[in-house]
């Protein structure tokens, strides 16, 4: 759909559009440098600390707890929280901006984009094609970008209703709980095998680098470190299972919140035909909302508050889209373009409201598409 918050904007106007966002980028690219590096390796470090003591915290109450009945829950909770903070760090902040290559320049080898392996059960390699590649290139065009719904929900009233999305309320919180196995088997086109369009034998293949990445998490998480804890091994499971559902929870609704709340529009394959870069930044703001919250809510969403800032400029570090969104903010308001943002709880609540509402029939509204001249 097209928002009424929106203004036409002539052939010179998307051009001039283009111009000043792209400018926007020259200059935050031409002063990249040591400020980012210390930055993202301050990062790695929180990452690392974070993690290591959340393990600890619950290898001590699991241990000590058998002895003082009283260490075992605050410990253990302690340390569930510890590292799922740990976690969502690692793929927010760390693992998701690393393999948009924001810090290649470094040739850091424990940052290059190229290689880097997240703690998620989806492997890297395929994140780079459905998110990097798919999502980045074709934001929210339909028949295009995975991302709008996942294949198991109905976001938008242009998606074609099916019985099956009566159910989407409920899917919708399994899907959160077990976000990251989600995410991992999405380019595996499980629906396109379900439907006989693709071989068990090209399914087998493309399965192959998941399982064995789902194999190490499991393995890892689930086996290795409660293990460690001898007899007193459930607290540890238990503490793992939970640090991975928080993680889950908080990295579903954060990247729902950027994309799905209610003034964000999609657009039909025809849309994209001949698009120039003014009108790629216009169907990029239409396509993303932002989340107000300040610099705690920055650092934990991996800075994907400034959605609107990321599909701009994916490859820029994300500790500069704050100062970014200042003049990109300034400039959308110049041209007459909505920039969509507000609270965490008003952008979930209108999450929810699309989950339920478009669970049920609706009719695709009546929409001029994306306002370009001829």
């Amino acid at each position: 759909m097209t928002s009424n918050r929106n203004r036409a904007l002539s052939v010179a106007e998307l051009e001039s559009f283009g111009a000043e966002l792209d400018a926007v980028r020259a200059r935050t690219a031409a002063t990249i440098g040591q400020r980012d590096a210390i930055y993202i390796r301050r990062i790695v470090a929180a990452v690392r600390w974070t993690g290591f003591a959340g393990r600890a915290l619950l290898m001590l109450g699991a241990v000590g707890g058998a002895f003082l009945p009283a260490l075992l829950w605050p410990a253990c909770i302690a340390g569930m929280v510890l590292l799922g903070l740990s976690k969502i760090l690692e793929n927010m902040e760390l693992g998701h901006n690393v393999i948009h290559g924001q810090y290649d320049w470094m040739r850091d080898p424990q940052l290059d984009g190229r290689t880097y392996e997240w703690d998620i059960a989806g492997t890297s390699e395929n994140w780079r094609r459905s998110h990097n590649f798919k999502h980045h290139t074709y934001t929210n065009v339909r028949g295009l970008d995975d991302d709008i719904g996942y294949g198991l929900l109905r976001i938008f009233p242009e998606q074609r209703w099916r019985p099956f999305y009566l159910l989407q309320p409920v899917v919708a919180v399994v899907f959160a709980v077990l976000f990251e196995w989600g995410v991992a088997i999405q380019e595996l086109k499980l629906g396109r095998w379900l439907a006989g369009k693709m071989s068990t034998a090209t399914l087998r293949k493309k399965f192959r680098p998941v399982g064995r990445k789902m194999r190490r998490q499991i393995v890892k998480d689930y086996v290795l470190f409660p293990l460690l804890a001898g007899p007193f091994f459930l607290p540890v499971l238990l503490g793992n299972i939970g640090a991975n559902i928080l993680r889950n929870l908080w990295t579903y609704m954060i990247i729902f919140c950027g994309h799905f709340t209610a003034d964000v529009e999609t657009f039909p394959r025809e849309s994209i035909k001949h698009e120039s870069r003014g009108q790629w930044y216009v169907r990029q703001l239409r396509g993303s909302s932002n989340i107000g919250g300040g610099r705690w809510l920055d650092l934990l969403s991996g800075n994907l508050s400034h959605q609107i800032e990321h599909h701009f400029y994916p490859d820029i570090p994300a500790n500069r889209y704050a100062e970014m969104a200042v003049e990109v903010r300034a400039i959308c308001a110049r041209y007459g373009q909505h920039y969509n943002t507000g609270s965490l709880p008003r952008q979930f609540g209108q999450v929810i409201w699309r989950i339920l509402r478009h669970a049920f029939p609706s009719r695709p509204p009546r929409r001029a598409l994306v306002a370009q001249a001829a």
